[in-house]
């Protein structure tokens, strides 16, 4: 069975719960709600596994806090025996405009400390990240606030039908490949 690691960034704790910055956290836990699976503690993170057509697919929520994403990203690829080339990381990215979907097979961490990590640990930027645009409408200085803020009413209103779209997304990642996924993806 194909194995693929879908790796949703995010800080734990309730403070952060509901947070722009958790979205590759969000994502997971919607796919897991959709399927009916549960995330188990394990070392270095939340993990669960589903099961699609032949395809597995290892959920992980890091449990290291973003900065430190790298860690837990490294050690379930080499637990698995996954290829680099079948890991997807989850990220918000505020530079798109509120759900956008933006997939890339390498770039740079673009600020984002998680994608840093990321980047340290698996000693290149040549990895498949999908990043869910957040939007950037926040005042000069107020960056941090807002990435670690709520989602509006209006936003959350617009999300289910965003994750729906994030879910698919994973789908025809492990079933159909990047590039094919890319394609049909980008810009949704």
């Amino acid at each position: 069975m194909k194995k693929h690691l879908i790796v949703g960034l995010g800080n734990i704790g309730s403070d952060y719960e509901n947070t722009r910055h958790n979205i590759g956290f969000r994502v997971l836990d919607h796919l897991a709600k959709k399927e009916g699976l549960n995330f188990v503690t394990q070392k270095l993170g939340d993990v669960t596994v589903y099961k699609f057509k032949g395809r597995q697919f290892i959920l992980l929520k890091p449990n290291t806090y973003m900065n430190l994403s790298g860690k837990a990203i490294v050690y379930w690829m080499t637990k698995e025996n996954i290829s680099l080339e079948n890991v997807l990381v989850i990220t918000d990215d505020l530079n798109l405009p509120f759900g956008t979907i933006r997939l890339k097979t390498k770039g740079s961490a673009g600020g984002h400390n998680g994608l840093k990590d990321t980047q340290d640990k698996l000693q290149t930027t040549n990895y498949n990240r999908f990043r869910f645009g957040i939007s950037d409408v926040f005042s000069e200085g107020r960056q941090v606030d807002y990435v670690l803020g709520e989602w509006t009413p209006e936003e959350e209103a617009k999300l289910v039908e965003r994750l729906d779209k994030a879910v698919e997304l994973i789908k025809s990642f492990g079933m159909a490949g990047i590039t094919i996924t890319m394609n049909t993806f980008n810009g949704q």
